[in-house]
């Protein structure tokens, strides 16, 4: 029996992934499933750059651009929300769009969790070991990298050792099972056929749309934004640690200056965009296109 199909659209950070998925949601009656980890979290809008939501709709849900957006704003920044978290709800998701006759759009520049979707990996959903966990987290992540190489060496070889939630998790599974957090995840038999588009642009280009992002962000009220978080979080939780929390937090505390901490936010999220198309290019089912008509074409094809 034919798989149900769909559509999965990739590429580094500022790339144009949600005005792509947006165009083509329109176009094909779809709905967009966020594939950003850092999205998940609520209030934390403007420094994840996040599509603005619409106010004034009767529906339930996050509604963007006139299309429906799913997995957006569903944990707190303090709450703990894993890959087996992000999968679970996010197959959930996809069925239930499936089923109501919308062609499911996923989008994001989490490698990880397209990973989960497209090639259904059993995530043995491991208990966070909280005992464990206060006892890495006195270490800094150059450290927990070490043990992690040590310990887990395989896992260490495969995830982003620049993400601290990442580096922690898999050093906590490791250590409360004595198995490889990689090793754990067996592989089930797909359960979508998707077609996975993936935005190319040039450095040049890209460099200059993270630049004019950043500095809208702040035009926006990013320091604002990590202000007031501030003021319920705090500073060592891996959510407020992400790019342009970090360094708006540096700026806050009077540890550097913010025209410094801008450059950081710019500097820092270029090398993301660098370990994003990193992961992405090792996918070779994955088609790059140059423009939204290109993109348009190969899911015209793909759903026919």
């Amino acid at each position: 029996m034919a798989l149900p199909k769909i559509v999965v659209i990739v590429g580094p950070t500022a790339s144009g992934k949600t005005a792509l998925s947006l165009e083509l949601a329109k176009k094909f009656n779809g709905e967009i499933i966020n594939a950003d980890s850092r999205q998940v979290n609520k209030g934390m809008d403007i420094g994840t750059a996040k599509v603005p939501k619409e106010q004034n709709r009767s529906d339930n849900g996050f509604f963007a651009g006139g299309v429906k957006h799913h997995l957006i704003d569903i944990a707190q920044p303090d709450e703990e929300f894993t890959l087996a978290h992000y999968k679970k709800l996010a197959v959930e998701t996809i069925d239930d769009v499936l089923k109501r006759g919308k062609l499911p759009i996923i989008a994001g520049g989490t490698g990880l969790y397209v990973w989960a979707i497209v090639d259904n990996p059993d995530i043995p959903a491991v208990a966070p070991n909280a005992v464990l966990r206060k006892d890495l987290e006195k270490f800094d992540l150059a450290e927990l990298i070490l043990m992690l190489k040590k310990t887990d060496p395989l896992s260490a070889d495969k995830i982003d050792l620049k993400n601290p939630r990442r580096v922690l998790r898999a050093l906590e599974v490791a250590l409360s099972t004595d198995e490889s957090f990689m090793d754990k995840r067996k592989m089930l038999p797909p359960r979508y056929e998707a077609v996975q588009i993936g935005i190319d642009t040039s450095r040049e280009e890209l460099v200059k749309r993270i630049n004019n992002r950043v500095d809208e962000q702040i035009r926006d009220g990013l320091v604002e934004e990590v202000s007031g978080l501030s003021k319920t979080y705090s500073w060592d939780l891996p959510a407020m640690s992400g790019i342009g929390y970090k360094q708006i937090g540096c700026h806050l505390r009077g540890e550097i200056s913010l025209t410094e901490a801008i450059e950081m936010i710019k500097r820092d999220t270029r090398r993301y965009a660098k370990r994003q198309m990193t992961w992405f290019r090792r996918d070779k089912r994955i088609h790059w296109v140059k423009s939204a008509e290109e993109a348009e074409e190969d899911v015209k094809k793909f759903i026919k």
